[in-house]
């Protein structure tokens, strides 16, 4: 089986192959960093103390404590918006529209899935 080599980083560091340099890691902290001062925080975005009350009652319920992604048996720790809401609140608040997803297929691939759809419209 093919393994790919190791890459040059621009500070001119070897690095293996899927590996951030030190640099690299570093900027993408600091870029993340400045979105995060830009973002408003969870309460203003509609996440407040009714919405994590909400969200355990229905990953506790019957159908929804294993992830609904398909092929997945994890168990649900996250509350995925089937339809992503973008701040809508009747979206946000709509019980119909949620569906319980693990940590790994809400933060990775969902994410990827909504980026390749809004790139199409």
């Amino acid at each position: 089986m093919p393994v790919r080599g190791p890459r040059i980083c621009p500070c001119g560091f070897r690095v293996p192959h899927g590996v951030l340099c030190k640099c690299e890691a570093k900027r993408n902290a600091e870029r993340k960093a400045r979105f995060d001062k830009t973002r408003p925080n969870s309460t203003q975005r509609g996440y407040g103390s009714r919405w994590e009350k909400e969200r355990k009652a229905f990953l506790a319920m019957r159908g929804n404590r294993r992830c609904k992604w398909p092929g997945c048996c994890e168990e649900a720790t996250h509350v995925d918006h089937i339809i992503p809401h973008k701040g809508d609140p009747s979206l946000r608040d709509d019980p119909k529209n949620w569906q319980g997803l693990c940590a790994h297929h809400h933060n990775s691939a969902k994410q990827r899935l909504e980026r390749r759809l809004s790139k199409r419209n």
